[in-house]
């Protein structure tokens, strides 16, 4: 390996160490990674990113079974065939997100902004969408079995 690229790499790793566990804008910073590109069908499951900025990401084909984005910033993010389910979505703001054919199976959008979200064919059986905004947002096919949709 070139002497110029190991010290360049350590440097890079070392960064990424001292990133919070929790911010994964940051960390796509630090590593100078593209949020376009570089995050396709990343496996997140379980992972903290409460009240990160995630606008305008593009997390097709993710995988953020269980993840916590509670107050998360998603507005424009590219969700599609994106796996949520039980995933923690409360407050988090998903206007103009692409979440098409999405599975939010038992996720928890209680107070979530879906504004003109695109949800045609999103998995939403037994979601909780109390007290979400949903002006404008796209249903067709979506499924809501078992959703709770109060207030």
């Amino acid at each position: 390996m070139d002497e110029a690229f190991g010290r360049e790499l350590e440097s890079l790793v070392r960064k990424i160490e001292r990133v919070p566990a929790n911010k994964l804008s940051e960390l796509v910073r630090t590593a100078e990674l593209d949020p376009q590109l570089d995050l396709v069908g990343i496996d997140l499951k379980g992972s903290d990113f409460k009240e990160d900025d995630l606008a305008g990401y593009n997390l097709t084909g993710a995988d953020l079974t269980g993840a916590n984005l509670t107050g998360a910033n998603l507005t424009g993010a590219n969700l599609y065939r994106a796996s949520l389910d039980d995933a923690d979505l409360t407050g988090a703001d998903l206007t103009g997100a692409n979440l098409y054919r999405a599975n939010l199976y038992r996720a928890d959008l209680t107070g979530a902004d879906l504004t003109g979200a695109n949800l045609d064919g999103a998995n939403l059986t037994g979601a909780r969408l109390d007290r979400a905004r949903l002006d404008g947002a796209k249903l067709y096919h979506a499924r809501l079995y078992r959703a709770r949709l109060f207030g």
